[in-house]
């Protein structure tokens, strides 16, 4: 399976006629050498000749082997000329048009020097499955909307997103599966979002509202917006009905192949291993660190796939050297069946044995499919993407999702001056038993953490949201501490390499939230310490939420 480029195309055939003039002219040039040659000898005198006619035999012999020379020159050249245009023929299939609905297998014919002609199969691309590709050579050129070009990641998260007529579950998607990341998690991971529709409004409506609202995740080349061209969806008036489904419904599923064939192609090379998601799930915390360990356990085994969520193609993982067969079978039979069942196939044909039955069959396709539990992935939007469908789908093995970290941390007086929202109170949260939730913030409110003896801490960590209201977080919002030596505090604020600011009250700004997470260590010159502070520094939109509080000592 190939993406063709134009410029290469164009290339070839360029290539191609300049050897084919070269040839015409070497040739002609050693017609006209011997001729000149012969007729010269025949036109000396004899007198002349008798005294230079040994040398000019020697000559008119050297010149009759080169003659034989140049025309086995000019042969094999005709020879290469004629593999170069067989050869052309898979680069510029973009070019055939069809006026018949005949049905054709292409083939190339390479004649070999000396040897009888052979005819070879072409290799099967992309435009033998959707010949409509032909008409158009840029059809296939995805359209990057957002991104930074990432490639050489560990993971790459593929999320196709279509226009739905309720509600769109995709911030929420994303929202769930950047809360949890670290640092380095952020350098290997790359998440594409292929927006499957050929209306570039919409297009750039998905694309306006994803760098808004994640805009650091773009900035750093975490997460790509793409998109088809208008020409790459075929026409689906003319589908049958097939299993008792509708036309719509076969519609939405076959372009669902197309979709998802893209976008595997889009990622294969964009890093080691890829994993297939829709937009209406959710991700468990942790899931990137678990589905990490999972794939280093069974590298070095047999699999087509692995498995983090049991629903249809959700949290399917696959090595990305293997999407190129996979896809070829997807549009082998894009028209017939929807594409969990196409998979479940590919196993069938790969390992099981029509002569044994079908328990024999299941073993033998457990063995290429991995299994990972708790699910790391859970369906959550009701509305599908197939309008006037409800869809109630739920994996039981996802479980309760846990909306809190729990920490044990050392003892210390609270207080705040934000309202929490019913029982979830800051004094649950920093016991670990619950997460603190805030009504909206404004400016110079804060919560105090006050420990009855200075003590040494080696650094802190507060994370805001959860996976269920990921967009409650603390924004424009400093850490400070106070140290127990307020004489040292002046010398820190000049000789430290750190670029501290005082606070009022003897506090000292030490860090700040950024995109939801404040964590930082602190610098032995300022122990011990005798009280952490969180202080908002501007009216905020929506309500905070402290999900975990971890004071480290």
């Amino acid at each position: 399976m190939v993406w063709i480029s134009a410029t290469s195309r164009w290339t070839k055939t360029g290539g191609i006629n300049e050897m084919r003039i070269f040839s015409l002219r070497f040739a002609c040039l050693l017609v006209f050498a011997c001729f000149a040659s012969f007729t010269w000898i025949k036109s000396i005198p004899g007198d002349v000749g008798s005294t230079v006619l040994p040398e000019l035999q020697t000559l008119h012999k050297r010149l009759l082997v080169a003659e034989e020379l140049g025309g086995q020159v000019s042969r094999d050249l005709s020879c290469i000329l004629e593999q170069l245009r067989n050869i052309s023929k898979a680069a510029n299939i973009t070019h055939l048009t069809s006026n018949t609905t005949t049905n054709t297998t292409p083939t190339e014919t390479i004649r070999q020097p000396g040897g009888s002609d052979r005819q070879l199969f072409l290799l099967p691309n992309i435009y033998l499955f959707m010949p409509h590709l032909r008409q158009h050579p840029g059809s296939l050129l995805p359209n990057v909307v957002l991104g930074k070009g990432r490639h050489g990641v560990s993971i790459v998260i593929g999320i196709p997103t279509v226009k739905r007529e309720m509600q769109s579950y995709l911030v929420n998607t994303l929202s769930s599966l950047f809360y949890s990341l670290t640092a380095s998690q952020w350098q290997d991971l790359l998440v594409i979002v292929f927006v499957a529709e050929a209306d570039s409004d919409y297009v750039s409506h998905i694309a306006e509202t994803i760098k808004k609202n994640f805009p650091k995740e773009v900035q750093y080349g975490l997460l790509e917006v793409v998109s088809p061209s208008e020409y790459y969806y075929p026409d689906f008036s003319r589908l049958k009905e097939t299993f008792g489904d509708s036309t719509d419904r076969v519609k939405w599923r076959t372009k669902q192949i197309l979709d998802f064939s893209f976008l595997m192609l889009y990622a294969q090379d964009k890093g080691t291993y890829y994993v297939q998601l829709e937009d209406d799930v959710i991700a468990r915390v942790g899931y990137y660190n678990d589905m990490k360990t999972f794939t280093t356990q069974e590298a070095s085994k047999e699999w087509l796939f692995l498995e983090f969520s049991k629903l249809g193609f959700i949290g399917k993982m696959f090595r990305t050297h293997d999407l190129p067969l996979i896809v070829e079978f997807f549009l082998m039979f894009q028209r017939d069946k929807p594409i969990d069942w196409l998979l479940d196939h590919i196993l069938w044909v790969k390992v099981c044995n029509p002569e044994k039955d079908a328990q024999d069959c299941n073993r033998q396709k457990a063995l290429l499919k991995k299994r990972y539990k708790p699910s790391l992935f859970q369906h959550v939007g009701l509305h599908s993407s197939l309008p006037g469908k409800l869809q109630h789908l739920k994996d039981k093995d996802f479980g309760k999702e846990i909306l809190y970290q729990a920490h044990n941390n050392p003892a210390a007086k609270l207080s705040s001056s934000l309202k929490h929202y019913q029982q979830h109170s800051l004094e649950r949260a920093y016991k670990g038993e619950d997460f603190f939730w805030a009504l909206t913030p404004t400016k110079d409110d804060y919560i105090l953490f006050t420990f009855p003896q200075p003590i040494y801490m080696s650094g802190y960590l507060f994370r805001s949201g959860n996976i269920e209201t990921s967009g409650d977080k603390f924004y424009n919002t400093t850490v400070e501490v106070l140290p127990s030596d307020l004489s040292a505090q002046g010398k820190l604020l000049t000789g430290s390499p750190f670029a501290y600011k005082q606070s009022d009250k003897g506090f000292i700004i030490v860090g700040a939230f950024e995109n939801g997470i404040a964590e930082h260590d602190i610098e032995e010159a300022l122990q011990p310490i005798s009280a952490v502070r969180l202080v908002v520094q501007s009216d905020a939109d929506v309500w905070a939420l402290l999900s975990e509080i971890l004071i480290k000592v």
